[in-house]
């Protein structure tokens, strides 16, 4: 999925500077499409520098366990998280199976008051 957004921004900014030299009638879309197309590249790029993927291999030398514990919300895998002293990433490893268990929902305090 993600490579075809990647493909899809740059195809848009390419057809922006495609109808930008070509000119004519067109010339009015070519702000929308190397800005539109821009921001799919960009906010992809941001997604894949912020958001690390899991890893299911173990730690490797010279990683610390930081003890902060979280069950991923689309595999509903416990994560265990690691720190890179050398470089100081931060390092996501599975640490158990799915579970088949979904989180019960929450509580919604305006509505739900004791009687």
């Amino acid at each position: 999925m993600a490579t075809v957004v990647f493909a899809l921004g740059w195809l848009l900014v390419l057809a922006g500077m495609v109808v930008a030299i070509i000119g004519g009638a067109l010339t009015v879309f070519v702000p929308q499409l190397i800005a539109g197309g821009l921001l799919l590249v960009i906010g992809l790029a941001i997604e894949r520098w912020r958001y690390k993927q899991i890893s299911h291999q173990p730690p490797k030398p010279g990683w610390t366990d930081t003890g902060e514990r979280f069950v991923d919300p689309e595999t509903n895998q416990l994560i265990a998280v690691y720190l890179d002293k050398t470089n100081s990433d931060r390092h996501y490893l599975a640490v158990g199976q799915p579970s088949a268990r979904k989180t019960p929902p929450r509580k919604n305090t305006m509505t739900d008051t004791p009687k």
